[in-house]
């Protein structure tokens, strides 16, 4: 039997009960039979009425059988609102935060293949403002070491060592372990995922690489980790400048790794736009989430793009355990 998807919708203030109306409308009847939506199912019926959608959903009796229907199965978190489109912070970061913990849960489960999550903003989550990665990475008990953040399509993916931190805490949050790590897990999910040995460049953090000065980062700590990295016969280059490789170079690589989130990113969404999505690599099950945040400009306006989201559920569909 096909396992189950998971998809939380995420922030109460954002776009998300729009692209997941949208993406539905492009699912196969057997895949919308397996997939099962955290929410609260009176937030998302108000909000399909406010946008002119007509989704018929149910709430889910029983989350041990994959039923018949085609309609929207919503797993109900309780969540206190007067306005759909403008629910209080402390009832929406509850509601993530419950949302969130079931689908961890759920997601350990060996009938489930996978989870995705919709948008959440930051500072639902806790007042360190981490992401949806960082949380269940806490979740699985995992240090920070051991997650990776894929950004990916069918031909390229991008990697930062750093996540979703200050730029001015960038530099003393690189070591060496987490670049061989990082790099040693996204090598292995590769060759066991895609069945390849990827080619993988790695860049360096300061402008022109501090032109290779001893005390910089990239003679300390990321030239002495891709030369570990190459004993063990990973295919890696580096540390190549990040204000050229995304001119041509790249697509000589199967993987872009950078030392800070907006490294490879900007540049990564400004090739591809929404044809990405955002996986976690290193948890106890496969979760990936759209690339792209809650868009508050553009609630209510039906015009957010849903690629994203329809390509979480073919990848997981793919590739679930």
């Amino acid at each position: 039997m096909k396992k189950k998807i998971i998809i939380v919708s995420g922030d109460p203030n954002s776009i998300n009960s729009e692209i997941i109306s949208k993406c539905w409308k492009k699912l196969n009847k057997s895949l919308k039979k397996r997939i099962f939506i955290i929410s609260n199912y009176r937030l998302l019926k108000q909000q399909f009425n406010k946008l002119g959608f007509s989704n018929k959903i149910e709430k889910v009796k029983d989350f041990n059988e994959i039923g018949k229907s085609e309609n929207l199965k919503i797993i109900d978190i309780k969540l206190n609102f007067k306005n759909e489109f403008n629910v209080p912070k402390i009832a929406s970061s509850k509601f993530v935060i419950e949302s969130l913990n079931l689908a961890h849960k759920l997601a350990l489960r060996d009938d489930v293949c996978g989870l995705i999550n919709c948008a959440i903003s930051k500072n639902l989550l806790n007042k360190n403002k981490i992401g949806v990665t960082e949380y269940l990475a806490n979740k699985c008990k995992l240090n920070n070491s051991s997650e990776v953040m894929l950004i990916r399509n069918k031909s390229f993916s991008v990697s930062p060592i750093t996540t979703h931190i200050n730029i001015r805490d960038v530099s003393r949050k690189i070591k060496k372990i987490n670049i061989i790590n990082k790099v040693k897990t996204i090598n292995n999910w590769f060759k066991k995922k895609m069945n390849k040995k990827p080619k993988i460049a790695i860049l360096g953090l300061n402008p022109h690489n501090a032109e290779y000065r001893k005390d910089s980062e990239e003679k300390k700590i990321i030239i002495p980790s891709i030369n570990e990295l190459k004993k063990l016969k990973i295919n890696i280059q580096g540390p190549l400048a990040s204000d050229t490789i995304f001119m041509k170079d790249f697509k000589n690589f199967d993987v872009v790794i950078g030392m800070y989130h907006d490294q490879v990113l900007t540049p990564f969404k400004s090739l591809f736009k929404f044809d990405a999505i955002n996986v976690t690599l290193g948890l106890k099950y496969l979760r990936v989430s759209p690339d792209h945040g809650v868009a508050i400009n553009l609630i209510k306006r039906n015009k957010a793009n849903s690629l994203s989201l329809l390509k979480c559920v073919n990848f997981i569909n793919e590739f679930g355990k």
